[in-house]
């Protein structure tokens, strides 16, 4: 969004589903209505939108009437821009049936037509439903709808509301949303949708997962590879949560010195999991390591060796020739230890890399078979430092991965000392700012070329009037945390800046300071008729969160169920508030990474991050005084 200047919309999928001669189009037709009437609500739609390009060839308005009488029953509704755009695409992919022969169907209509070109895998699918009804069969709200039926499209119909993939994160990461924030009411209208899967994202991304690609309305029309894709993000997520020095400190056992310690630190959960796999295998004597979740277990031995391991007396796999036969005896054997049944023979014989993962994953959480020895507890407790995550490193962590750059970080201070990742986080916050030419892409063996990205790094923060005094790429390849994270914060802080600066109908491109940002959540509070107001972004006051439940209620008002909100007065109160105010801000789509506990205790990176994030979505609305 850096530099732009067309027509701006608040929803990114939404605003990609357009070319600016589109928007341009639209937004002419709809701010000639605004005009004319005033306001637009929902009951002047059907003959406004009986008129737009590619409806008024194919549907009548007395459909249109009934399908807003559907979807939005309250007629009286004020209608904005950006649902004004998602009303047309819903009637558009409604209609698609009846324009699919009409010449010169729209590219972006295609998009809704064609989730039949990709191929669903059943396996996956059949796995994901039973690990859904498992973990979620007793939850009061959805019990009703479960167990699903892995034969038929009941989990894509059920993932059309948003409530489902909500609940599915919370399974994963416990705490991750306020429930109280999830719409839940029966017969929800697209609004209400749209706001349950915006949080649904935004919640994704906060825990990790990578969402780019998929927006607010490939999940309101449950389009299957997406769904699946997302799904299996977040239950990978909390099949491979353990998998770290935190959890399972007894992993330090795989290592034998402190640099491979190092190394264990910034394996991914993946490749943690792999080696611990490996790590029995060749106590076991099998002879070959195995490098990924597909080829090499396709036959079954690996399986055989590993559990013979960590479960001899169970082993009955070793001798058998047949891989069918040892695939099906294999998955019995982990079903003896607790495990769930992720996968049947035939995925671990077609190597089906998804099912596979989850299945060595269930192994480890039911029998890791790592020492009890105490030693490893105690030598991971020497260094918390490394192994303890920050909520600062966490937050950074969750950003960078935000972006959308190639490289996923799993350890931050580990990923980043090769300059690398660092380069593309600034590639993307300031498009042309890295001369890659000077760079050189990991796996990097030369230190010095280590030290030559960060030196880069550091030559663009300074361009970028970073405060770096006294600090060389050095520092970075060395791993100073305090510095790292300063850098972080400013890179961060940056990108906030040049995103509101950006958004000009209401900045004209001028630039934004954190004073201004002050000024205007101050400003923003008072006009909605409230007294709270916030002294700095360090104001101790805002422990309590109503500053913040104002603000959001007053850019927009019916977000905020006061019911839910206390006085804030005690440490309950005060944490009850702070979950509530991190969901409804990415309900009401805002990118935040803090947790609770920053609102708290008023972290002011995380505060100033979180207010800079509001006022972000709300001078992107397309229509409203901000």
């Amino acid at each position: 969004m850096l530099g732009y200047g067309g027509v701006l919309v608040a929803d990114p999928w939404l605003q990609n589903q357009f070319t600016q001669v589109e928007l341009r189009r639209l937004r002419s037709k709809f701010v000639s209505a605004e005009r004319e009437m005033g306001h637009v609500t929902v009951n002047v739609l059907p003959p406004l939108m009986g008129k737009l390009k590619g409806l008024n060839q194919v549907v009548m308005e007395p459909e249109i009437a009934n399908f807003l009488a559907e979807s939005y029953p309250d007629t009286n509704r004020e209608v904005d821009f950006e649902l004004f755009l998602q009303v047309y695409l819903d009637l558009k992919a409604k209609v698609a049936p009846k324009s699919s022969s009409v010449k010169g169907c729209w590219s972006f209509l295609k998009a809704t037509t064609t989730t039949h070109l990709h191929t669903i895998n059943e396996s996956e699918k059949a796995s994901y439903v039973a690990h859904i009804n498992n973990y979620l069969g007793e939850d009061p709200f959805l019990q009703k709808y479960l167990p699903l039926d892995p034969a038929t499209n009941d989990l894509f119909n059920l993932v059309k509301d948003g409530v489902l993939l909500c609940k599915l994160i919370n399974a994963a990461v416990p705490g991750t949303i306020d429930e109280r924030a999830i719409n839940t009411k029966q017969g929800l209208n697209h609004w209400e949708r749209n706001e349950n899967h915006t949080l649904c994202l935004n919640s994704a991304k906060a825990i990790g997962c990578i969402v780019v690609n998929i927006g607010t309305q490939d999940l309101i029309e449950g389009r299957p590879h997406l769904v699946l894709g997302l799904i299996f993000q977040i239950i990978k997520i909390k099949l491979l949560a353990d998998l770290n020095l935190k959890k399972t400190p007894q992993l330090m056992e795989l290592v034998d010195d402190n640099k491979d310690v190092e190394e264990l630190m910034s394996l991914a959960p993946e490749k943690m999991l792999l080696k611990w796999m490996n790590f029995h295998l060749k106590r076991a004597g099998y002879k070959k390591t195995v490098t990924n979740f597909s080829s090499d277990v396709k036959d079954g031995r690996a399986y055989a060796y590993l559990l013979d391991a960590l479960a001899p007396e169970l082993s009955q796999t070793l001798d058998i020739k047949d891989r069918n036969e040892r695939a099906k005896r294999v998955i019995e054997q982990a079903e003896m230890l607790g495990c769930e049944r992720y996968l049947s023979p035939k995925d671990i014989v077609e190597g089906s890399p998804n099912l596979n993962l989850a299945f060595v994953a269930q192994i480890f959480q039911h029998k890791n078979g790592l020492s009890s020895d105490n030693k490893y507890i105690s030598l991971s407790q020497t260094m918390p430092g490394d192994i303890q995550v920050s909520r600062e490193e966490r937050a950074f962590q969750l950003w960078i991965n935000s972006l959308g750059i190639v490289t996923y970080v799993n350890n931050l201070f580990e990923d980043i000392r090769n300059g690398w990742v660092l380069l593309e986080a600034l590639d993307k916050v300031s498009p042309g700012s890295v001369n890659w030419r000077q760079a050189t892409k990991p796996p990097i063996k030369m230190p010095f070329r280590k030290v030559e990205n960060c030196n880069q790094v550091i030559k663009v923060g300074k361009r970028l009037n970073f405060s770096l005094v006294n600090v060389a790429g050095s520092d970075i390849v060395q791993g100073n945390k305090k510095l790292i994270l300063a850098y972080l914060w400013q890179l961060m802080r940056f990108n906030s800046l040049q995103l509101l600066k950006n958004l000009r109908f209401h900045t004209q491109g001028k630039e934004i300071s954190d004073a201004g940002i002050l000024d205007w959540a101050n400003n923003k509070v008072k006009e909605s008729g409230r007294t709270s107001r916030m002294e700095s972004f360090k104001d101790k006051n805002l422990s309590s969160g109503i500053f913040f439940l104002e603000l959001l209620s007053a850019v927009e008002p019916r977000v905020v169920n006061w019911k839910l909100v206390t006085r804030g007065v005690n440490d309950e109160e005060k944490m009850l508030n702070a979950t509530y105010i991190i969901s409804v801000a990415r309900k009401l789509g805002c990118s935040v990474f803090l947790l609770p506990e920053d609102i708290i205790e008023v972290n002011q990176k995380m505060i100033l991050a979180l207010t800079a994030s509001i006022m972000y979505w709300s001078l992107g609305k397309p229509r409203g005084n901000s």
